[in-house]
């Protein structure tokens, strides 16, 4: 459903957006991550986006103790009673009631930001002022905005009518999506999207629905037809030991990609796993559940990675390449 301002202007939740990133289509881009994702894969680095909903952050590092400033107390409605401190009086949690998502006072009187909003309503025209801002970047290196999560096809209708205003402005559309959706929502979003970014984590159903949540017949069903629909596609898989990372479970991509997607990618990136995001889920106070997994060497995955690139291309015939690095310009 599209969320409306109290004004009646289309809206989205919005997590964060970052400026100057090589990493999320071809160029420097803009990339706007969305609150709300349909899965839970379980190696996620960003835990703010998964829920769609706001929610706030703890850091006691950054806290000045509520004796010397005390303004969250003071901003409370409920006499600060969400707010926990230690015996030093440093902020330690923060336990949202049902009240707060209403008022969150408590992140915007925060002068050290010790307690961080996560998710903000933002209308179209103020998502293209800030796209339009990094326009010299995306003349330069044929750059543009990317549309990020979370998912978004959670927020498809303002995904479409942002993306509507991007293509008018002249600037290049690029979406990353798990397509966990439905396809008329994925189809809605394709109508002013330039290049399509989406995982192939594994090729059994079970196993996929065990590490993200969900089955993957819907996600291969959607990847068929963004092919059928002649969109450029780049496809990415993350690497993660004991789950996909053995050789076997990589070929069983690379044949449906060669047979089923007839081979029709820009590229297929090959991303290791490496423990990020672990202070947000701290902030947000929850476990992180690979927080007992131990990755390899870099030097150990980067030669793995280029060795399983190397065998795709040669025996499947596949734009495999290790990493985010390649030109995805074509």
């Amino acid at each position: 459903m599209l969320n409306k301002t109290v004004t009646g202007e289309p809206c989205a939740l919005v997590s964060s957006i970052q400026h100057y990133t090589i990493h999320d289509g071809p160029g420097i881009r803009t990339a706007v991550f969305f609150t709300g994702c349909t899965m839970r894969c379980i190696w996620c680095s960003n835990p703010e986006t998964i829920e769609p909903y706001q929610r706030l952050g703890v850091y006691p590092a950054r806290c000045l103790s509520k004796h010397k400033c005390g303004y969250c107390i003071e901003a409370c409605p409920l006499d600060g009673a969400p707010i926990e401190f230690d015996d030093e009086g440093v902020l330690s949690a923060l336990k949202m009631e049902k009240e707060c998502s209403d008022c969150l006072k408590c992140s915007e009187v925060c002068p050290p930001r010790a307690i961080k909003l996560w998710g903000e309503q933002m209308t179209i025209p103020e998502l293209i002022k800030i796209v339009e801002s990094d326009r010299n970047f995306y003349d330069r290196s044929g750059g543009g905005v990317t549309l990020n999560g979370g998912e978004v096809m959670l927020q498809w209708e303002f995904s479409e009518m942002l993306l509507k205003e991007c293509k008018k402005a002249g600037i290049h559309t690029c979406v990353e999506t798990a397509l966990h959706c439905p396809q008329e929502h994925m189809e809605a979003v394709y109508n002013h999207t330039d290049l399509v970014i989406s995982d192939i984590k594994h090729m059994d159903s079970e196993t996929h629905k065990k590490y993200t949540g969900v089955g993957n017949e819907l996600v291969l069903s959607n990847l068929k037809k963004t092919v059928s629909l002649g969109k450029k596609l780049v496809i990415r898989t993350p690497v993660v030991p004991g789950y996909n990372g053995d050789e076997r479970s990589i070929r069983a991509i690379a044949a449906f990609i060669r047979d089923e997607l007839q081979g029709e990618i820009i590229a297929w990136q090959l991303l290791p796993f490496r423990k990020l995001g672990t202070e947000k889920y701290e902030s947000l106070m929850l476990s992180y559940p690979m927080d007992d997994y131990t990755p390899p060497e870099r030097s150990e995955w980067e030669s793995e990675l280029t060795r399983l690139a190397a065998m795709i291309k040669d025996e499947y015939g596949l734009p495999a390449e290790a990493g985010t690095g390649g030109d995805l310009s074509s």
